[in-house]
């Protein structure tokens, strides 16, 4: 019981963060770097609680937190996301299985086109000079808040 009190606590603090780098996101357009240092730092506690072995459980954990920082560091060099938003996405790597991240990847993509929408249009309509900043990271979010929520509530299904 202890251990699955102390998932349940984690993954209460990593909602807690990414709702915390929504608002931040939407605020400035900026993800703190204490904030993805932070759910960084608390997915190794996760893997404790979860009692994944360190090979080849962790080691691939943290082989997909390098592979995505890569994949997505390279649209940061095109100028196609921020640099938050790659960081965020490799640390919550390191929390999800690959196949809860390709979920988590299907549905950024999907809320980040309606998150891009909204956001040209406000754009549009309070009539600003340059090209709209997207605030990518409540997609980013949305999605990783889905997972989150979804492992409590299909329990019941």
């Amino acid at each position: 019981m202890t251990g699955e009190f102390f998932k349940f606590a984690l993954l209460a603090v990593l909602s807690g963060l990414l709702l915390a780098a929504v608002v931040t996101d939407l605020r400035s357009r900026i993800i703190s770097n204490w904030l993805n240092l932070s759910i960084a730092l608390l997915a190794p506690l996760y893997w404790w609680a979860c009692g994944i072995d360190l090979w080849p459980d962790v080691a691939l954990q943290i082989g997909l937190g390098v592979g995505v920082f890569a994949v997505f560091a390279g649209l940061f060099a095109i100028g196609m996301m921020g640099g938050g938003d790659v960081k965020m996405l490799a640390a919550l790597a390191l929390w999800f299985p690959w196949q809860s991240l390709i979920v988590l990847l299907t549905i950024m993509a999907l809320a980040g086109g309606v998150v891009t929408l909204i956001t040209i249009i406000h754009h549009r309509i309070a009539k600003r000079e340059g090209p709209p900043e997207i605030p990518y990271g409540v997609a980013i979010s949305v999605a990783a808040l889905w997972l989150v929520g979804e492992r409590y509530i299909n329990q019941f299904t």
